[in-house]
């Protein structure tokens, strides 16, 4: 069921818009996909709100990888503002701004002779889909979480399922899951957090579509061999969940002379030696947790890379004289796809986001698990208790149990079947992508979908309503 079957048939190719919640985490999936679907002959822009943190540039229209970029706002437009503003004020803007603006894109390609003929979402900017609606066009979400917790929401937020509250932990069982603990559960499902304006969007996105307000497909960053039985407990939910992942940068090059120092680097290092330590663009775990981190790391005596944003914190000496021994390095970012698949990296200490567990599986690397918010709880879980490729690391992290977890991963008792396991699971994920795998053959029905004749050629001329407060792109 599409948000409305109202698009003009036409001869011209598919033309898909990505619109993006502008975090990361979110960013980088739909990019993925969008150059996947660029690949097979589908024209493909991406667009968000444009802030520095994720695309360097002043704004303009480029291509890359077969996808083009437009921004519908820009942060320079309230510089002064951006710099102080919080992820609730960043969202707040983005709903304020966001579907006047873009309605006034697909206006503007359709005048450029670059009709939309699908509008692809992820969550938390569910008016993308309202947008589409209006103008009559077809409409699908790539959820970038996993099959499990999409299943969680949908359960929480349609109110069917009783979950437990702040002063009692009693588990969560659901189909297709292994019961939950309240620590085990994202944050969204978590008394305190459950009706924040984030959870708001994402009962907007997830329970208040319904019919044929509903977008078409359900593309998820997974694959069907990880989460077969949730798979098909959503679909026995009506959910048309489509595995097509994991979405990767497969051939992600090193962009600078530090990247290449740090591949560099790796090749003088013995196979599976290596503690990557990264987690991710948001997660900040303050200084003392930071410095307990460093001087665990500086006493395991082995040698990692250790992604630190500039300016996080000042690192304790011994961490800074391990890096003066070439025994690590420090950097602000890398290319983690490649790391990760490096043969001298032997685990992964990871904030367990989605993005870095599906990239942790594709690559076989084991990992220590640090969650810290958002579902990196339940990915966590997954990652140790149901795929078996790694440990959990207690909060708040001491020196002496980061060394202790470092050790059972890399040569423990169970380290040989840890690393069994994670290879298995990087078999698993890369015979989904091949040609015929699972998640090749749903992004290619999706391919299809785009280029069937009721679809293929957007709108030419669009009566919908006015364009009063629409922000243009450059």
């Amino acid at each position: 069921m599409s948000c409305q079957e109202g698009a003009t048939p036409a001869a011209a190719q598919p033309h898909v818009l990505l619109v993006s919640c502008p975090l990361q985490g979110h960013v980088n999936p739909l990019v993925r996909i969008g150059r996947r679907l660029a690949a097979r002959g589908i024209h493909v822009t991406f667009t968000t709100v444009l802030r520095g943190a994720i695309h360097r540039g002043d704004g303009a229209s480029v291509s890359a990888g077969g996808v083009r970029f437009e921004y519908h706002l820009r942060d320079d437009d309230h510089d002064n503002e951006d710099r102080a503003m919080t992820p609730d004020d960043m969202l707040r803007r983005v709903v304020d701004v966001g579907p006047a603006a873009l309605a006034d894109l697909v206006r503007r390609l359709a005048d450029a002779s670059r009709p939309v003929s699908c509008v692809v979402n992820t969550t938390f900017v569910p008016w993308a889909l309202d947008v589409a609606r209006e103008l009559g066009l077809p409409c699908a979400t790539l959820w970038n979480q996993s099959c499990a917790v999409l299943s969680l929401y949908h359960h929480f937020y349609d109110d069917d399922a009783p979950f437990p509250g702040a002063a009692e932990d009693a588990p969560v069982a659901l189909p297709g899951l292994p019961a939950m603990s309240l620590d085990e559960l994202p944050l969204m499902v978590r008394p305190e957090f459950a009706h924040n304006l984030w959870g708001q969007m994402l009962r907007r996105q997830l329970v208040e579509v319904r019919g044929r307000q509903a977008p078409s497909w359900v593309l998820v960053n997974t694959f069907h061999e990880l989460e077969r039985d949730v798979i098909e407990a959503l679909r026995a939910r009506d959910v048309a969940v489509t595995p097509v992942g994991p979405l990767l940068d497969d051939d992600e090059p090193a962009v600078g002379d530090d990247d290449a120092c740090v591949m560099a680097w790796l090749d003088a290092q013995p196979p599976r030696s290596v503690v990557y330590v990264a987690f991710g663009s948001l997660v900040d775990i303050g200084r003392d947790e930071t410095a307990a981190l460093a001087e665990g790391l500086a006493s395991t005596g082995r040698p990692f890379i250790w992604v630190v944003r500039d300016g996080l914190v000042h690192l304790p000496e011994s961490v800074l004289a391990a890096c003066r021994g070439d025994t690590g390095r420090i950097v602000a970012w890398c290319p983690q796809g490649r790391v990760l698949r490096h043969g001298a990296v032997g685990c992964f200490l990871t904030h367990c986001g989605w993005n870095s567990v599906t990239e942790s599986l594709a690559a076989g690397v084991p990992v220590i698990a640090y969650p810290w918010w958002s579902d990196q709880f339940t990915n966590a879980k997954f990652l140790v208790e149901e795929y078996g490729v790694g440990v959990r690391l207690p909060a708040p992290v001491t020196q002496d149990a980061l060394r202790a977890c470092v050790d059972e991963v890399m040569s423990g008792p169970e380290a040989v079947a840890m690393r069994a396991r994670a290879r298995a699971w990087k078999e698993e994920a890369a015979a989904a992508l091949a040609d015929g795998g699972s998640s090749d053959r749903s992004l290619e029905a999706f391919v299809d979908f785009l280029r069937a004749p009721t679809r293929s050629g957007g709108v030419d001329t669009i009566s919908s309503p006015a364009k009063q407060g629409s922000v243009s792109s450059l």
